[in-house]
């Protein structure tokens, strides 16, 4: 896994007229660091910092060092709100992390094998990925940066669901405990889409012969 710091300094200006001095001013983007059985905290982290650890997708679903004027907690990013217009953080939310309390994460999925597909490489069909994420649960020391999907055998019109991932050892995923109806699909292989002029050349050729 990788390992994500941020600094961070505690603050007591609070309200929405503060939080626009302190990205306007400052350069700076407010935040709130809740859960681990302690008071929410307002916080504010650098925004040049924040934006390059964005860049990176693993810190999405990454145990986070959040240096808070010098003391550090391990969070989670759990929630980020970004301007509508500019690409500017608004606010960021982050969950404390408690040893040996389970975490539910979003993480993301990898296909792997796509070029090789059996569906794609020797049937002419098309990936349709429905789920780019998924939401699983487990300890902080058993959190993954990703989940790999192999692609490898799936053939045309064939597809995996949620309960067909290989997840680590101590990850689950909970929507599956609410019975089948939350297995969803995660990828399809489908046939290639003709388009309307493929469809009237090829009724041309019929006329003509």
């Amino acid at each position: 896994m990788v390992d994500f710091t941020l600094n961070a300094n505690a603050r007591d200006d609070l309200g929405k007229g503060a939080s626009r001095r302190l990205r306007r001013n400052a350069d700076q983007v407010p935040a709130i660091v809740y859960g681990g059985n302690k008071e929410p905290q307002s916080v504010s982290v650098a925004a040049r910092e924040l934006n390059k650890a964005l860049e990176n997708e693993a810190f999405y679903s990454s145990i986070i060092g959040l240096s808070i004027d010098g003391k550090k907690e391990e969070v989670l990013l759990k929630a980020l709100q970004r301007h509508p217009a500019k690409p500017r953080i608004m606010h960021a939310d982050f969950q404390r992390i408690v040893a040996g309390q389970k975490v539910t994460v979003q993480v993301p999925l990898h296909f792997a094998n796509e070029d090789t597909c059996v569906g794609v490489k020797q049937e002419g069909g098309m990936i349709f990925r429905n789920l780019p994420e998924v939401e699983v649960s487990c300890l902080p020391k058993d959190l993954p940066d990703f989940i790999e999907v192999d692609l490898l055998d799936l053939k045309l019109g064939q597809g995996l669901h949620l309960a067909d991932l290989k997840l680590p050892e101590g990850v689950t995923i909970p929507s599956l405990a609410l019975g089948e109806d939350h297995n969803l699909p995660v990828v399809t292989i489908m046939a290639q889409r003709t388009t309307a002029a493929d469809d009237t050349a090829a009724e041309g050729e019929e006329s003509a012969e």
